[in-house]
């Protein structure tokens, strides 16, 4: 998810079908690692935060939010995330290990 994040911080122009597409990938990648074990219940919940906020910043892009502000609530966003992988240590490398190259 860090590493998600990471990556559209650094595009000139974050576009909503790239972020839902991070969303559709995230739904389904924690629901795959919770019904596998890999990861808690606690994780999936507090990933699906993370999960949410890339959505709701994807909507603010539909609706014609400046890319300063979006790039604001995704820094906002990353830091959230770093404080869930201090949580749940690993669990951005499971969410990420599961992309395809």
């Amino acid at each position: 998810m860090r590493s998600c994040i990471d990556q559209l911080l650094a595009l000139p122009h974050i576009d909503a079908p790239r972020l839902k597409g991070e969303v559709h990938y995230l739904a389904g990648r924690l629901e795959e690692l919770r019904s596998r074990r890999a990861i808690s219940n606690e994780a999936f919940l507090d990933a699906g935060a993370i999960q949410g906020a890339i959505e709701l910043v994807a909507n603010m892009i539909d609706m014609g939010v400046p890319q300063s502000e979006i790039q604001d609530h995704l820094k906002s966003t990353l830091s959230r995330a770093n404080r869930i992988e201090t949580k749940h240590p690993g669990l951005n490398w499971a969410v990420e290990s599961g992309r395809a190259s």
